[in-house]
């Protein structure tokens, strides 16, 4: 839900079509998928802010029939491809564009290792866009079965960040 911060003023200016004008910041902020939309006019400082929580996106693999060697196989996903041993694997794939961090800074260790076992709600990295730190959590009890992004590498929506094997509790 936005939520509108302003400055001081006074009340005669938030009469007539003014409720409308917020409403079209309000409308344009959703429509460009902003976080924040700040407006001035004739000493009138308005500022809109959505706040939204960024949860990972998650995915079940599903096993599939066996193909014969001569069926070369393509992937239809433009993402990263997720390797074959990954079946039975929940992907933990990044919800938006940005820069992938193992760490919550650089001097600090990593927040999980190949071969940890997480908890649901752990933190297992973060993704930084436009200078905003976005923790991406673990949906699932589990272990980290494979890391699949260098730290400080750019990552793409939708791309495969981490293999967990949930059966392994």
């Amino acid at each position: 839900m936005p939520e509108i911060a302003s400055e001081p003023i006074p009340e005669a200016s938030l009469t007539g079509g003014s409720g409308k004008q917020i409403q079209e910041l309000i409308d344009l902020l959703r429509r460009n998928n902003l976080t924040e939309l700040e407006f001035e006019c004739h000493g009138t400082r308005i500022r809109v802010r959505h706040e939204a929580s960024v949860k990972a996106t998650t995915t079940v693999l599903q096993e599939s029939v066996p193909v014969s060697p001569q069926q070369p196989t393509h992937s239809a996903s433009t993402t990263t491809p997720v390797p074959e041993a990954a079946i039975g694997f929940l992907t933990v794939t990044s919800p938006i564009v940005g820069t992938f961090y193992r760490s919550p800074s650089p001097d600090a260790d990593a927040y999980v290792e190949e071969g940890d076992s997480v908890k649901k709600g752990q933190v297992l990295c973060i993704v930084e866009a436009m200078k905003l730190m976005n923790e991406i959590e673990s949906e699932v009890d589990g272990r980290i079965v494979k890391i699949l992004v260098e730290n400080t590498k750019s990552v793409e929506y939708g791309q495969a960040l981490f293999l967990i094997d949930p059966k392994a509790v």
